[in-house]
């Protein structure tokens, strides 16, 4: 994900900046248990299978989703701040800690999605034999090139320095002496041109299928459940007051049903991992995460 620093702006800037769009029924329909709810989300994902899923089993559960779309990351924050939406469901942990540190906002997690796995291709390989002194390209953007780091940190291949961030470690966190390979930042978009050069490189799963990679064939992951990925987890947001909202917490589980986790896997190819985090364990990843960008 691109991370960037993000400013807070007007109501009516942010809604113009965005290009968003709503989608779906605005009237709250009637169900079995009476009114339906209806709820505005913002995203910038409502394309994808799992989204049609998430909001067809929503409405079977009395809740109405107002689906508003972004076509960009920076504005959605600032909406939900200003109350142009009620929760979002766009960001990892990552991302709102460096908005709430940049914007010195306090926007709160209600409830975790999915985390994609990030992971390391090497072309016409089916493991890491025979890696040892190559160059690994990374993604050169912050947030992703932290995460890259720790990918080869997690495989072995890399050993950082003593006293080096454990989570936003840069290629000057590396001991070079103690690793097996060296690595080259390079705009993310071009990691899938370094490994259709023959060069391993650590690829986001976006440019995966536009680059025509199976993202099935890496040769080395991130584990989901490792304290290095916690980061990564992609959250549902809410202002401070509605963090114990029963309808927003109804949706977090809504999210997690079987049928959006299968649409979720097709939309990925299966590198959506859906993780259940408690929001206490979420908001102490949050802030611990917001005083190292503080």
């Amino acid at each position: 994900m691109r991370t960037n620093r993000i400013v807070a702006a007007s109501a009516a800037l942010i809604l113009a900046a965005a290009g968003l769009t709503a989608c779906g029924d605005d009237s709250a329909s009637t169900g079995a248990a009476g009114d339906a709810v209806t709820v505005k989300i913002g995203t910038t994902d409502a394309d994808q299978k799992a989204w049609t899923a998430f909001a067809e089993k929503a409405k079977e559960e009395g809740i109405n989703l107002d689906i508003v779309k972004f076509s960009e990351y920076p504005p959605v924050n600032p909406a939900l701040d200003e109350g142009q939406i009620e929760i979002s469901k766009f960001q990892t942990i990552n991302y709102q800690a460096q908005y709430n540190a940049s914007a010195g906002k306090d926007l709160r997690i209600v409830g975790s999605g999915e985390i994609n796995i990030l992971g390391l291709y090497w072309k016409d390989h089916t493991s890491l034999d025979g890696i040892e002194g190559e160059e690994v390209a990374i993604p050169n953007d912050p947030s992703n090139q932290g995460r890259a780091i720790n990918v080869l940190v997690q495989a072995g291949l890399v050993t950082l320095k003593d006293g080096a961030p454990t989570l936003t470690p840069t290629p000057a966190d590396i001991d070079a002496a103690a690793s097996k390979v060296s690595v080259v930042p390079v705009d993310a978009a071009q990691t899938s041109s370094a490994y259709h050069e023959g060069r391993p490189a650590v690829i986001n799963n976006n440019f995966l299928d536009r680059a025509g990679i199976d993202p099935q064939s890496s040769v080395a992951a991130d584990d989901p459940n490792s304290e290095l990925a916690e980061p990564y987890i992609n959250v549902f947001t809410v202002r401070a007051g509605d963090i114990d909202n029963a309808t927003y917490e109804k949706i977090v589980e809504i999210w997690q049903s079987d049928e959006v986790t299968k649409a979720l896997e097709e939309d990925s190819n299966g590198t959506a991992i859906q993780v259940k985090r408690t929001k206490e364990e979420l908001n102490e990843i949050l802030d611990n995460l917001t005083k190292d960008y503080s």
